[in-house]
């Protein structure tokens, strides 16, 4: 099991630099000038570091992908959705990259996008039939957003009898050219 081997000494400023160059710096310094005031109540001692007990490392009971800047798990993490399937193939990969690349970013976007195919999938191999206008706010979009609503189909629609138009056209000449 990993754990986490951190203390709040490795968080405090041991360089106690001049930094009154960088714009906005030590604007929570002063207490009669605290942004955060009334919502925060002040301690000074959290300027030490962190001073929570770390909670119980959680079971690793399915698959967890995890930053590579971070080399251990956090404590406690969500398993309702371990990876899986095509989804779970792309995740893996783009987890092998840092998180300032699109190399991470993407992949993830576009696994999104195929876990939902995937969900979709799995509900009709279940039996059940997904409500897609209920799942997808399409209630919520006529009643808040009409207009683009209406964009968006107008522009599907259009795209989609142009595929359509362009696949049975191009079989239509294939026809004419074997008679």
């Amino acid at each position: 099991m990993i754990t986490d081997q951190t203390s709040p000494e490795d968080f405090s400023n041991k360089r106690r630099g001049n930094h009154n160059h960088i714009k906005g710096w030590g604007v929570d310094m002063n207490l009669e000038n605290d942004p955060t005031y009334p919502i925060k109540k002040r301690n000074n001692d959290e300027h030490k570091g962190y001073s929570w007990e770390r909670p119980d490392q959680q079971d690793e009971t399915v698959e967890i992908l995890h930053s590579v800047e971070r080399p251990n798990l956090p404590a406690v993490y969500g398993t309702s959705r371990p990876p899986s399937g095509l989804s779970g193939f792309i995740r893996r990969i783009a987890y092998k990259f840092s998180e300032s690349t699109y190399m991470r970013w993407l992949p993830l976007m576009i696994a999104d996008r195929i876990d939902m195919i995937e969900g979709f999938v799995d509900d009709l191999s279940r039996g059940h039939i997904p409500n897609v206008p209920k799942e997808i706010g399409l209630k919520s979009e006529w009643k808040y957003n009409k207009e683009k609503l209406l964009i968006r189909t107008a522009v599907g629609i259009l795209i989609t009898g142009a595929v359509l138009l362009l696949l049975f056209s191009s079989d239509k000449k294939t026809r004419r050219i074997r008679t």
